[in-house]
């Protein structure tokens, strides 16, 4: 938890420059593209937590240098190959030999990032600054971890975890975001519902403005809402594979000898209706506000993040990010989507990404 303390100040950066951004579609009443700008937000935090510096996507409202385009181009490819890995060997000289964007700009882009701060590193212990770890960025520690020890840490473990941050950290985050706002608009009773319990709280003074992890933790319908959003459209499309282990492995009855490639598709457990009610394809956060027996039996088959040893390691960061800010949003504007009736579009990559989500936004009176 002190960890997430620390990024805190990160988040309330990036939150206070997207209310600002909206506040101007709000005044413009211009539509925007709501996956786009919560991409924005969480690519910028993870901008600050990463390597001490937006990357600019919030202040200029558009993708910087492509390197979006680029990381959804690689994770396109990555969604294919990794299914048939056979042709990876193949393809990826063809890919390397013709331009527009991929996984080089991606590697490109993060390198130039450790260079940078590797030489503020640097020039820091050259000059015998006092270093504060608190405020010290996610490369920085790591740099410094491996200046004292380059064995342990390595520079292809500093690449590794650079590009990873990069890469990762934010389209698992805008996806959510965009779902947990997406089903509030389409339920108004339930956006309703979510705006009384933090005005609420707000009056009875248990939130404090910018709003801390530990507030939005204690607001249990928010709790409910973001956990249901990441029920109905969990970020991951594709199963989470394991190989089976030496000696082979039973699972609900069926014997699978080792060597075999078994999965879980968290868009097919979180619509199983003898775990989560006949109304599993419906978004009803009150779900998770129940019986506490059926509330554990649906937390063991929750699977947003991944589950055990390999559960997402970004998995707090994402539900602080957005436990930040959705009451700064829900308490300054009233958003409404441009074609309410339309269906929502998504375009599974390994991640599912949803598609044209026009929204307008008002100021609250």
């Amino acid at each position: 938890m002190s960890s997430l303390v620390q990024m805190e100040p990160c988040v309330v950066e990036c939150t206070g420059v997207l209310v600002d951004r909206l506040t101007e579609f709000a005044s413009s009443g211009k539509p925007f593209n709501l996956q786009h700008w919560m991409q924005y937000y969480a690519f910028d935090i993870i901008g600050l937590i990463t390597v001490d510096k937006r990357f600019g996507f919030l202040d200029s409202g558009c993708d910087q240098n492509d390197f979006l385009a680029s990381l959804h181009a690689y994770l396109a490819y990555a969604a294919h190959v990794g299914i048939y890995a056979e042709l990876h060997s193949i393809l990826s000289k063809v890919l390397a030999l013709l331009p527009g964007p991929g996984i080089a700009h991606l590697a490109s882009f993060a390198a130039q990032q450790i260079s940078e701060t590797k030489k503020r590193v640097t020039e820091s212990a050259s000059a015998s600054e006092k270093s504060n770890e608190s405020t010290d960025s996610f490369l920085q520690k790591l740099l410094k971890m491996s200046i004292q020890d380059p064995e342990k840490i390595t520079q292809a473990d500093i690449f590794t975890t650079c590009i990873t941050n990069i890469g990762a950290g934010s389209d698992t985050t805008s996806i959510s975001l965009t779902a947990l706002l997406y089903n509030l608009l389409k339920h108004p009773e339930t956006y309703q519902k979510l705006r009384d319990e933090i005005s609420r709280a707000k009056s009875e003074g248990k939130l404090s403005f910018p709003v801390t992890f530990q507030e939005s933790q204690r607001l249990p319908f928010l709790q409910a809402c973001i956990k249901e959003a990441l029920r109905i459209h969990p970020a991951t499309g594709l199963p989470l594979v394991r190989v089976v282990p030496k000696g082979g492995i039973t699972l609900c009855g069926k014997y699978f000898p080792e060597g075999e490639i078994v999965g879980v598709n968290a868009w097919v457990l979180h619509r199983n209706k003898s775990v989560f009610g006949d109304d599993a394809d419906d978004y009803r956060p009150e779900r998770w506000m129940e019986s506490s027996e059926k509330t554990s039996e649906m937390d063991r088959n929750f699977f947003a993040f991944g589950a055990g040893a390999r559960t997402c390691i970004g998995k707090n960061i994402s539900l602080m990010e957005i436990g930040k800010l959705i009451p700064e949003l829900i308490t300054r504007f009233d958003f409404e989507l441009t074609e309410p009736q339309a269906e929502l579009e998504t375009q599974n990559v390994w991640f599912v990404k949803q598609r044209n989500v026009m929204c307008r936004v008002k100021l609250m009176q």
